[in-house]
């Protein structure tokens, strides 16, 4: 065991980060390598969205399974097992000799991913006592995503053009072996909750649901809405979500509390992580298919084309950090989701224009107001819970966040599923106009729905805890 002088904040905080890094950098350098795998497997757009999905699935189906195994077993204890799962799945997919075997380690890492972000924000939120500390602190967390989705397109090209497709992967080994080392050596051993419950029905049927949902939105690249196949899934999908509801709403130790949506600042940080990632890794799927079929860019050169939205994440979330002080998260989140709205309104007249040097600022825009959303939302749900309720938390907003992804990639895949070039741009305005739409809704929602940060046991479900406390004490 460490001894308690090396339970150090900062070191915490940097191993919080590298996990992040880990699990995001994978999402920015395998959408910079479509076209190296598409020519490698043969693969159609169904199948690179299924490389991209297969993640994203298993990463959003576990989160709230995650965020419960970190309350019940010590979020250092799940984190590191995180670690170590991720990096073995990514030396898998680094040697995967087909397509199918892709989409398997994948899924793998989707696995460690889901252990991954919810255990690093709770080591935060156990780390960091002071709400100013804790908001500056999430705000490098952010910044370290910033960072491994702004780098990950331009060093993905570089071992793409000098190593091949297999390096984007391995990359992921030597960050991981560094991770579990601070996090084994630093921090401190977690709280742990012994009754805390799994909920193994509610996970089973939430699994099943989204899997089935992932599956009919992103097979109707190749079979089209009216497949029976595609009916089929999503009348399953239909089953099992209201199965789902019903099992989470009837079990007093469900996997998802019904208090927490009580809360209207979680219900609304919820509704726009998914808002924000559908539209976000939507479009970065429907871009990277853009610069590299339609104007048939290097890996290299759609690595530097992504630079300006990507590189601007970093830079916005250091300056998130500080503004949440200022401001509020409900401001900030309510200003970032039109800055971003604004940005990817712009890009119609630019792709119109065919000038990628009028793409430069509606990315800047949409990056930044991204940016500036994301330290928002996670930082009110934060605050709005007690911490023994910020893994589950944390794993409800960021399987939101996931969810917006995947439906994001197979939504966006199916407007731009037509290689032809004129039936492909037509499909990328329809999704511009989609992401538009949706961006303001998401700030209508935050604007009326965030409430300002509560002081200890003055959220509602604070106050429905301390009420269930007391009642208990009396007994």
């Amino acid at each position: 065991m460490p001894s308690p002088s090396r339970h150090h904040p900062s070191w915490v905080q940097i191993a919080g980060c590298l996990g992040f890094v880990v699990v995001l950098i994978d999402v920015s350098v395998v959408n910079v390598a479509l076209e190296a795998l598409r020519t490698t497997f043969h693969a159609g757009v169904t199948g690179l969205q299924w490389v991209i999905n297969a993640y994203a699935l298993v990463f959003a189906s576990l989160l709230l399974m995650a965020g419960a195994l970190g309350d019940r077993f010590g979020a250092k204890r799940v984190f590191m097992m995180g670690f170590a799962l991720f990096t073995l799945a990514s030396i898998g997919c680094g040697m995967a000799q087909n397509l199918h075997g892709l989409i398997i380690w994948r899924l793998v890492q989707g696995v460690g991913a889901a252990l991954l972000v919810p255990t690093s924000l709770s080591l935060l939120r156990q780390a960091f006592q002071d709400h100013s500390a804790r908001n500056r602190a999430i705000g490098w967390w952010g910044a370290s995503g910033g960072i491994a989705l702004a780098a990950g397109p331009v060093i993905g090209g570089v071992l793409i053009a000098t190593l091949g497709w297999r390096s984007i992967f391995l990359v992921n080994v030597p960050v991981g072996l560094i991770g579990l080392w601070i996090t084994g050596r630093y921090a401190p051993r977690s709280p742990i909750q012994i009754g805390r419950s799994l909920d193994l029905p509610g996970q089973v049927t939430g699994v099943l649901a989204l899997a089935t949902l992932t599956f009919a939105l992103t097979q109707t690249s190749s079979l089209g809405w009216g497949s029976p196949v595609i009916l089929g899934a999503a009348i399953l999908f239909v089953m099992f979500a209201a199965l789902f509801l019903r099992l989470e709403l009837r079990n007093p130790s469900a996997m998802l509390p019904p208090a927490l949506f009580r809360d209207s600042t979680v219900s609304s940080a919820t509704a726009i992580g998914m808002i924000v990632n559908l539209a976000f890794y939507g479009m970065v799927f429907t871009f990277s298919l853009f610069f590299q079929s339609v104007q048939h860019l290097t890996p290299l050169r759609t690595g530097l084309a992504f630079l300006p939205m990507m590189a601007i994440l970093m830079l916005m979330n250091l300056a998130a950090g500080r503004l949440l002080g200022r401001i509020g998260a409900r401001a900030l989140t309510t200003a970032g989701l039109l800055i971003s709205a604004v940005g990817y309104l712009l890009m119609l007249p630019a792709l119109a224009a065919q000038s990628y040097y009028l793409l430069v600022l509606p990315m800047l825009l949409a990056g930044s107001g991204i940016a500036l959303t994301i330290p928002s939302i996670t930082s009110a749900t934060l605050a709005a819970v007690s911490s023994t309720q910020a893994g589950i938390a944390s794993g409800l907003l960021n399987a939101a966040r996931q969810v917006g992804g995947v439906v994001g990639v197979a939504w966006f895949g199916f407007f731009v599923r037509h290689a032809e070039t004129v039936s492909f741009m037509h499909g990328m305005y329809q999704a511009l106009l989609v992401t538009v739409a949706l961006l303001v809704v998401g700030a209508v929602v935050g604007f009326f729905g965030l409430q300002a940060p509560a002081g200890p046991g003055n959220s509602s479900l604070h106050k429905l805890i301390a009420v269930k406390q007391r009642r208990a004490s009396s007994l």
